[in-house]
Order: structure tokens, then C-alpha cells, then sequence
């Protein structure tokens, strides 16, 4: 089985405070928007717009192969699709809500 999640990003209305717990709490190394491990990414801070009326919560990134297909196949499953497809330098993502209302972001990486 492949790695079940290779980022996580916290949604959060205090990207700051957020970063500041965050490191003291568990020594996390964080830059300004990551979290690393060696320099090497593996979560991130998003800061929710104020009138996004989500709760903060940490969304996982689930690795896919293709993510069209993986797309359609989450909403043939009864998912939700929150945001469509966004091409990003490092790869693209689709985030979706499962049936139950839980956010989960569908990610391929770019083939160098």
C-alpha cells in the first residue's frame, strides 16, 4: 500500500498563532506558511478568508495516480467536490468532502 497521506494543511484564521502553538507544543520546525522536516515540506498553513465559517481543521493530501479519474471516482462514491482541479508548480489537487462531510485533498504530483 501506498503512503495513505503525503501533506497535511491546517485551515486556520491565525496562521501565526497557529505556527507559534504548533512549535512549542510538539518542536515542529515551521517556516512562515510549512512545516518541515530536514527542509523538506510535509504540511503547511492556510489561512481561512473571514467569512470562510469552516471550522479550523488539518486536511490531508492522499496521493493518486491520475486525478481526474480520481475525481469522478469520489463523487461516483457519493463525494462532494469543494474545490475543483488546481494545477500548482509541484503538482495538482482536487479537494473533496466524503459522504460523511469530512475534507480530504486528491493529489498528483508533477512527473519532472
Amino acid at each position: 500500500m501506498a503512503i495513505p497521506f503525503v501533506f497535511f494543511d491546517l485551515r486556520t484564521p491565525d496562521a501565526a498563532a497557529s505556527r507559534a502553538f504548533y512549535s512549542e507544543m510538539f518542536g515542529w520546525t515551521a517556516t512562515d506558511a510549512l512545516l518541515t522536516d530536514g527542509g523538506v515540506p510535509w504540511g503547511g498553513f492556510t489561512p481561512l478568508a473571514p467569512d470562510d465559517t469552516r471550522r479550523p481543521q488539518w486536511v490531508p493530501y492522499a496521493p493518486v495516480d491520475d486525478l481526474d479519474q480520481a475525481a469522478e471516482r469520489a463523487v461516483t462514491l457519493g463525494a462532494t467536490i469543494v474545490r475543483g482541479r488546481t494545477d500548482l508548480p509541484v503538482g495538482s489537487l482536487v479537494v473533496i468532502e466524503d459522504p460523511a462531510g469530512a475534507t480530504v485533498v486528491l493529489w498528483q504530483t508533477r512527473e519532472r
